[in-house]
């Protein structure tokens, strides 16, 4: 088109509109983010499963042919056993929303003749997240806590023995096999307790979520309203030396959790498996160390010694008028070492990073000096 007064060039567009296929618009397009109350379809930290290992093959039936060789005796050979089921930790899963309530291993092959073997069934692998209890009849089985280990569900079935095996002097021609052997069957109930190093611990809107968004990459959900966080949520910290510490934000206790109230049992699960534990505070609030002696007394009722773990009281919300009021008679009441901050403006975050290192340096020397090997991320 002819160039017109008042009318600026900007050079040719980013892509040709001739043609369909280079009109389109090639934007990389952000992921969606999902909302805490649609994260609760997808994050599963209970699933129960029947499991059955594959039936064994049969043994063989047949009798040598050959010309000139009228009498070649039996050659069935035994069938191949049948495969198993084993979970295996993946640290790259994360729940087991993705775990089906039923999974049976692959049958033995039957034994065929010339002494051949039937082929094993192949074994089925179910990947479950790293920190899966096993339980089967209120009983654990198996306690999955590092990448890569395995435990055998259900075992696969022995394969049959053919007519060869019966061989003897006494039967020159046996003309009977076995079946294959059916698999283990059981039903059993996993349980995820998530495996982090420090776990936030604190009543609703105390602000453990902005705190966890504050020193690390995770991006729970954050609202004023109570219970916003419905799911337990893994942030790593990361440090210089590239070490890295994994802090929990479980979701907010109450009075009574210990027998099921609120959210109840089904997060002070997640507690177990932190080594140290943070204990949030909102120091805006009347009598923080109330708060304290309420959580502390929560978790003594749930597991005995749970509250007795290595510990901070991360004073939260320092921004705010009544919080400085209350940070001197929090010192006061509390043993413990109390670091004021505030996640929203950032201020003294760098104490907290400090300590939170000291208790993980700790707790890698305790575990090096039992001879056990560290948890690391």
């Amino acid at each position: 088109s002819p160039w017109k007064p008042g009318l600026l060039l900007l050079g040719p567009p980013a892509f040709s509109t001739t043609c369909a296929r280079c009109a389109k618009d090639r934007r990389l397009r952000q992921k969606r983010a999902i909302s805490e109350r649609q994260l609760t379809r997808y994050f599963v930290d209970q699933r129960r499963v029947r499991v059955v290992g594959g039936q064994g093959g049969a043994g063989g039936h047949s009798f040598h042919s050959e010309p000139r060789k009228v009498f070649g005796g039996p050659d069935g050979g035994n069938g191949g056993d049948g495969g198993h089921v084993i979970f295996k930790a993946d640290q790259q899963m994360k729940s087991l929303s993705s775990v089906f309530p039923f999974y049976q291993g692959f049958h033995g092959g039957r034994g065929g003749s010339k002494n051949c073997y039937g082929a094993n069934g192949a074994h089925v692998y179910v990947k479950v997240p790293v920190g899966t209890l096993v339980k089967e009849d209120g009983r654990v089985v198996a306690d999955l806590t590092e990448h890569g280990e395995e435990y055998i569900a259900a075992s696969g079935g022995a394969g049959g023995k053919g007519n060869r095996f019966f061989l003897s002097n006494e039967n020159r021609a046996p003309t009977f096999f076995t079946p294959g052997e059916p698999g283990q069957e059981r039903l059993l109930h996993l349980e995820l307790k998530t495996a982090a190093h420090a776990g936030l611990v604190g009543f609703p809107n105390a602000g453990k979520s902005s705190l966890l968004r504050a020193i690390s990459r995770a991006k729970p959900a954050v609202a004023a309203y109570p219970f916003t966080t419905l799911n337990p949520h893994v942030g790593i910290v990361h440090y210089q030396d590239y070490e890295q510490v994994a802090v929990a934000d479980i979701p907010g206790l109450m009075e009574g959790a210990h027998q099921n109230r609120g959210l109840g049992m089904a997060f002070l699960k997640h507690i177990e498996r932190c080594r140290f534990l943070l204990y949030v505070l909102d120091l805006s609030a009347p009598q923080p160390w109330a708060q304290l002696r309420a959580l502390k007394r929560e978790l003594e009722a749930y597991g005995r010694g749970l509250s007795d773990r290595p510990c901070l009281v991360v004073g939260n919300k320092i921004d705010l008028a009544q919080s400085r009021i209350n940070l001197p008679l929090l010192r006061e009441q509390v043993a413990d070492r109390v670091i004021a901050l505030s996640a929203l403006t950032g201020d003294n975050l760098e104490e907290l990073l400090l300590q939170l290192r000291e208790l993980y340096d700790t707790y890698v020397s305790t575990e090096q000096s039992r001879g056990q090997s560290p948890v690391k991320w």
